[in-house]
């Protein structure tokens, strides 16, 4: 799969969007742009991909689509519209407890 954000008019509008939402976050740029993740949080396996919805568990108040998946060494960080774009922080994921990393081609 190509690298996409979601609402996104172009694939420059895409970068754009992608580069804002890293420097919010304290987040790099980095080569392979991840698309999705799977890791245990609270005892389950969760899995997310970029344009999937978020799970109530993480954003109980409004329906929201993840945006946007960031590798930051120790941590993932899953970012939704309230969860790292504009408010409060994304949805963090231990390394320790990630089962897969999926990239964007």
């Amino acid at each position: 799969m190509a690298f996409f954000v979601p609402t996104a008019e172009s694939g420059q509008h895409a970068e754009s969007i992608y580069q804002s939402i890293a420097s919010h976050i304290g987040a790099s740029i980095p080569e392979k742009r991840v698309s999705s993740v799977r890791w245990i949080h609270e005892g389950k396996e969760v899995s997310l991909k970029v344009g999937d919805p978020m799970p109530k568990a993480f954003c109980p108040q409004s329906k929201e689509v993840v945006m946007a998946i960031y590798d930051c060494g120790d941590v993932v960080k899953v970012c939704s519209p309230n969860r790292g774009v504009v408010h409060s922080d994304p949805v963090l994921a231990s390394k320790r407890h990630v089962l897969d990393l999926g990239y964007f081609k």
